[in-house]
Formats: C-alpha cells, structure tokens, sequence
C-alpha cells in the first residue's frame, strides 16, 4: 500500500518576520471582498500556520508593559482566508454547510509557550474589570500537553488546545446586519444593558475602524482599501459565521459546520490557545499563543436550510454547529463554585445568567486567594486552565444559578474545605503575577517577576 503523504502547508507562517512581512497576507476583519489567499478541495489534508492574535506585540518577557499598552485595534491575526472547492472543483455556495474536521494542532514548533493577560480598564479591561481594572500578564511555558507559569506556582496542568477563531466570510446582506446591529447596541445600550453599570468603561461594541484595520491583499492607501474598512467586521465577538466561539472544546478530532454565505466560504482562523476556561473571563484570557491546524473540509450542498433552524427573519440568522473531538483532559475531582444573579451591591437581578457566573468566578477567586495566592493569580488562572461553567438554573425566579467547576488536581496542594484550621500565615506563593498598580490616577508599572 502506498504511504500517504502529510498535511499540505497552504498557509505558512515565519515567526523571525511581523505580521505584515508574512509570504501570505494575513488580515483582522470580516468583509467578503477580502480576497482568498489559498484555495484547497474537499477531502484534502491541509495545514495552516498562524501567529498569535496580537502578532507578536505580546511577548515573552517579563514585563508588563506590552499589555499596558497593548494596540486592541489590530485584534485579532487571522491566517486566510481559504477558497474551498469540491472534488470537481466546484466552490462552495451561499446556503451550502462547510465541514471543518480538525485533525491535529498545536504550537508552532520552537515556539512552545505562551501568555495569559488582563488589559487595562482604559484599554478593553475584562469580565472582572470593576475588581482588576490594572493590566497583568503571565508567562506559560509547555512540557508536552502540560503547562507551567512561574507567575502562578504550584499550579500545573494539560491543556485542551484549540483554535478560538474559526469562520467563514459574511455576505454583503449579513455584514450590514451585523453593523446596525452592533451600532444599536452601542448608542442605546446603556439605557438597556444590566452590566453596563459596572463595566461602563468597557466597549458595549467594536464598531468597524480603519484604525489597525488590515485586510489581507487588499493594500492601504487607496479609495477600495478605505471604503472596505469602514465597512468591515471587527473579529472580536462570535457571529453567525463562527468567528471568535472561543469553545475550549474544538481540539483534536473535533468537527465545526459553519454556513456558507460567499462563493467559495473564504474559511479563516486563528487566535490559537493552548489552554483556556469556560468564559475566558480576564479577556485576553486564554494562554495565547502562535500555532498550526491540520485541517480536512466537506462541502454539504444545500446544508444550512436543511439543518440549521433560523434565530431571525432569514437565513443568514443561523449559528454553526459543533462536534466535539473524542481527546481531552480527564479529571475525576472537583471544587464547584456557586453563583446567583445577585451582584456585589445586593441588588436582585432577574434570570440574570451573566451577573450568576461573575458571582460563581469571583466566589472561587476569594476562596482560591486563601491557599497563598493574590487574586489576581486566581483570575488569570481561572480564564485559562479547564475550569467547566455551566448555566445550572435558568427557570426558578428570580434567581439565576450558574456554577464554576476546577479541577482540584492541578494544584500541589489539597485546596478542600477541611475541618482543621490552619495554624499561623498561609504558604504565600511568591513571586507574583506581573502587574501595574494605580496611584491615583497615576499608572505605576512593577513586574513584580522579574528578579525570578
């Protein structure tokens, strides 16, 4: 029998060049008119490289600085887009499924770690930005499927590695749908909006930009490159093309069937993690990192009326679906962590899903914070390592009760409740994450890591 050959590199990656030196143009936005940069068939076995969301502007030095002053309108890099033909070399079609087989992944080879961070509360913040509105960041490094931060010791885990971005190109029609949308939310969202009372400095949406914007082939500086980037998506939020899903769970073996709405689907991805958990709350949360994807597609004919229901008055009103992979990390022990849509202040809010997990994750920060680590430590590890979330109860008014599951075993300490109260100071886990401190409204920045 003949040996079957590997994965063909359609897309490579050089991680000595920026993002704008690489062979292939990458780009940052949704728009259809971004022109493919590789094309593959169904049935063939493909990879595709890609650096991490910020390019490079992220690094692996201690200091704090890169994330204080970190460029969010180039969020995120993403490696396509790729034109998908079937065998006959017939592209895929508006209203056809897209099937995404991800056969393997990983790091890109000699580029084996990665970073967990918060942005500033200026800058982006995060799920928690009213309780850490400073910058922090830690460094990962991988053994194999495990990783180790020496910003967050004792703690150390395998990873569940997969792509946070996978997605297809908008139709003219959707892209529209999305901007006025997102434009809506934006100029009426503060009337409407529970959480904008504690996040206000937060962006209630990432509206198109030409600042940062880049679009692949289509070059700066001329009227079609402007026109296109007030037009386009940012990548920042799932949609109904897949997009930033950030599901922990689409690693090796895992399947995604995203609806097609150009010729061709112009598939992207990137915002490659190695690890991450439910909600990646601190935002830049998950451990970041350069990566590959190994990569087989399917075209069904026809698929998104046949199986995808519609959420709106059209077709375009679909959300993809996905099947999860048969490989993943085994626990057998966990610390479950209960939250209810009650907020810090007391106040009540009703069937409130999102106030019940902010509850759940900052419950298991102050109780995590008693075994020698700051909080901050906590939340950044709580946004990467293979905590589970769940929405537990979502019909008992008018209380929402979601829980926040962690492994107890990737700890080197027993972290249960236990009847026996410790006698004199907790261990303290030195050193800490690095970080940037306020005083007043004066930023101070401290890499508190950096005498390691």
């Amino acid at each position: 029998m003949a040996q079957r050959n590997g994965p063909r590199l359609v897309i490579p990656i050089d991680l000595k060049k920026k993002p704008h030196e690489q062979a292939l143009p990458l780009h940052n936005r949704w728009h259809p008119e971004i022109p493919p940069v590789a094309e593959v068939r169904t049935g063939e076995f493909f990879r595709v490289e890609m650096v991490d969301f910020s390019g490079g502007g992220i690094t692996r030095e201690y200091t704090i600085d890169d994330i204080k002053h970190a460029n969010m309108s180039i969020v995120h890099y993403l490696s396509g887009p790729i034109r998908v033909l079937d065998t006959d070399g017939i592209p895929a079609k508006p209203g056809d499924l897209l099937a995404v087989e991800i056969c393997n992944l990983g790091p890109l080879p000699g580029d084996e770690w990665g970073f967990t961070a918060t942005f500033d509360r200026e800058n982006g913040g995060g799920f928690l930005t009213d309780h850490f509105p400073s910058a922090t960041k830690a460094i990962w490094y991988f053994e194999g499927i495990y990783a180790y931060s020496p910003q967050i010791p004792g703690v150390r885990f395998p990873g569940l590695t997969h792509p946070g971005i996978v997605g297809t190109a908008p139709s003219k029609e959707l892209l529209k749908i999305w901007n006025d949308r997102e434009r809506e939310v934006e100029e009426n969202g503060l009337q409407t909006l529970k959480l904008c009372e504690v996040l206000h400095s937060r962006p209630l949406a990432n509206l198109p930009s030409t600042k940062g914007c880049v679009l692949g082939k289509i070059q700066g500086d001329t009227p079609e490159w402007e026109r296109i980037a007030r037009e386009a998506a940012r990548t920042i939020p799932g949609r109904e093309n897949g997009g930033n899903c950030d599901i922990k769970n689409l690693s090796r073996g895992s399947k995604v069937y995203l609806p097609v709405f150009v010729e061709g689907a112009n598939l992207s991805t990137g915002d490659m993690h190695f690890s991450q958990g439910d909600g990646e709350v601190s935002f830049c949360g998950a451990i970041e990192m350069s990566g590959f994807l190994e990569l087989k597609c399917e075209i069904i004919r026809g698929g998104m009326k046949e199986y995808l229901t519609p959420m709106g008055p059209t077709l375009l009103h679909v959300n993809p679906i996905f099947e999860i992979g048969p490989v993943e990390p085994r626990f057998s022990e966990w610390l479950v962590f209960e939250g209810i849509s009650v907020d810090e202040s007391g106040r009540q809010h009703y069937l409130d899903a999102s106030v019940a997990y902010k509850r759940a994750v900052l419950n298991a920060i102050d109780y995590l914070s008693k075994f020698g680590y700051s909080k901050e430590q906590m939340y950044l590890l709580l946004s990467c390592c293979p905590c589970e979330g769940r929405i537990s109860g979502i019909v008992d008014s008018p209380n929402a009760v979601a829980t926040l599951a962690i492994p107890t075993s990737i700890f080197d300490q027993d972290i249960r409740p236990k009847n026996k109260i410790p006698v004199g100071p907790r261990l303290v886990r030195k050193p800490d994450v690095l970080k940037c401190t306020y005083d007043g409204n004066l930023p101070i920045t401290k890499n508190l890591s950096a005498t390691m």
